[in-house]
């Protein structure tokens, strides 16, 4: 059982593929009127428990927001059984015309004596709305009057459980079609769909759980079993990975060995910061290359790295590599290149990329990735490239793919299977894509890691993992997966025991450890 709902926790679907799974579960025998009882009555349990800390008890008054569809006919049900138990109900069902079984639950409300309203003005005061107008595959944009109803709906100082998705979103891109529902609290049902992991959806959101219906995993892969699977990282994944296994009979270079070239000396803390999400990786060996000007400064701080000083440009960024003697690129297990380079160091980064060892770049890296022709460049590597950037590097190294602030999943597959890379695009919902358009999404993360240099700590977290994972045979993807789950995880961490205003990125790399506790 466990197995299953862990399963069914990582799935992430479209609004075509969750219908195509309902056509599925409806033809083999589930009632629709059964299934409608089931999902509604999972809600009616579950708003009590989660309104426990607030004046929402037994005989408060809760307002329902009826639309047409069985989204509406799901919010009718909750609206019963909450009358039931004593609750105060009222109905906003603004919409003539409902479809049949919809119109059916709407006539059995009225019977029980639960008050109908079609205006908004006619609304009674209310301790807690549902928001069920609008679910499962909304494409047009809102109008008036429903666009005026749900704007005044959302200035009402009024907790607003949304099922399924709040009213107003595009189920796919989390586009806000008009106008929308403000969720505090949103209810996905039976699979995660893909609006809830768009940033631009997530301030309607209010907090998401996955109501958890119990669809046959096998009805789930048949409709899935032909398209790129777009997974969540859970916890459960994550640490099933790490910490990465380690023989009793080891060694530091069996253990992998990551080279980074990074900083300059106007950014000398890129590399630091870089430097020290790699030591929490856990990676055998060590290796940074910076300017000569700043070995000094990051022996202080990486006693037990090899620091490589190498011959500077006169802006002090890194003119050539100086690697030791009888050392090539060839001799890592892999490379990060880019925090704190500046673009100066552009034949360092064209030198890597020639390389044959896995690569990760980042900030000036993709910089000067992008200046070189992202797509045709890295089409002419002949082993793994992670990317990493950030919204505004990743429209310069793909400027003609889906735009990333519309719809990050499409973007981060078009730019993976056309660049041939594992492309990881940061966001309040990390997505990472490989070239089979493969996605894992990070499910939670935290705006106290919107701060300078939290980027370069993933470089050096990623960077330490993928050298280990070399010598282990685990799947790269799997790799960059789990480091941008624990990167999160450190920066949620942090968040909740110093504020998000107290977490810094070096601050950041003190809790990588303590998030695996």
């Amino acid at each position: 059982m466990q197995d299953r709902q862990e399963q069914i926790s990582q799935v992430v679907v479209t609004a075509g593929q969750m219908r195509d799974i309902e056509k599925r579960i409806f033809a083999e025998g589930m009632p629709v009127v059964a299934l409608m009882e089931k999902v509604a009555g999972l809600i009616a349990r579950r708003i009590p428990e989660i309104s426990s800390n607030t004046p929402f008890l037994r005989g408060s008054r809760v307002g329902i927001l009826v639309g047409p569809g069985h989204n509406g006919g799901d919010a009718l049900v909750v609206a019963r059984e909450l009358h039931f138990r004593g609750y105060e109900i009222w109905i906003y069902s603004p919409f003539s015309k409902l479809k049949e079984l919809t119109s059916l639950h709407l006539q059995y409300a009225q019977s029980l004596g639960i008050p109908i309203y079609q205006t908004i003005e006619q609304l009674p005061d209310s301790n807690l709305l549902i928001d069920g107008l609008f679910g499962l595959g909304l494409e047009r944009n809102l109008t008036d009057p429903i666009a005026s109803a749900i704007n005044q709906l959302n200035e009402l100082s009024v907790p607003i459980y949304s099922i399924d998705l709040p009213s107003g979103l595009h189920t796919d891109t989390g586009e806000v079609l008009g106008t929308a529902i403000r969720a505090t609290h949103t209810f996905c049902l039976g699979l995660w769909k893909l609006a809830f992991f768009q940033d631009q959806a997530l301030e309607y959101l209010g907090k998401a759980e996955l109501i958890d219906f119990d669809i046959p995993l096998a009805d789930v892969e048949a409709v899935l079993q032909d398209a790129p699977k777009i997974k969540l990282i859970t916890r459960t994944k994550a640490l099933a990975t790490l910490p990465l296994p380690r023989p009793a009979v080891t060694h530091k270079y069996k253990e992998g060995h990551l080279l980074l070239i990074c900083g300059s000396r106007r950014y000398a803390g890129g590399a630091i910061l870089t430097g020290l999400g790699a030591r929490a990786s856990g990676v055998g060996m060590l290796s940074i290359a910076v300017p000569e000007s700043l070995k000094s400064l990051l022996v202080s701080h990486l006693p037990e790295a090899l620091i490589v000083g190498c011959p500077e440009t006169e802006t002090g960024a890194i003119a050539h590599l100086n690697l030791p003697e009888k050392t090539d690129l060839s001799s890592f297990n892999a490379i990060a290149c880019g925090p704190g380079l500046t673009r100066d160091a552009t034949p360092i980064v064209q030198e890597v990329i020639k390389s044959d060892r896995p690569l990760i770049l980042d900030a000036d890296g993709l910089n000067i990735l992008a200046q070189m022709g992202a797509i045709a460049t890295l089409k002419k590597r002949q082993t793994v490239t992670i990317l990493t950037p950030h919204t505004g590097e990743f429209e310069r190294l793909f400027p003609d793919v889906a735009d990333a602030k519309h719809d990050r999943v499409k973007a981060v597959q078009e730019a993976a299977a056309q660049s041939e890379a594992i492309v990881l695009l940061k966001g309040a919902r990390t997505a990472i894509a490989n070239p089979q358009g493969d996605v894992w999404i990070v499910p939670e993360s935290t705006p106290a890691l919107a701060r300078g240099g939290s980027g370069d700590v993933l470089t050096g977290l990623l960077g330490g993992l993928l050298a280990q994972a070399t010598t282990k045979q685990i799947p790269v993807e799997e790799i960059v997966a789990t480091a941008a789950w624990w990167h999160s995880q450190a920066g949620i961490l942090a968040a909740q025991e110093r504020t998000e205003l107290g977490v810094d990125a070096f601050t950041l790399t003190q809790y990588l450890l303590k998030t695996l506790t």
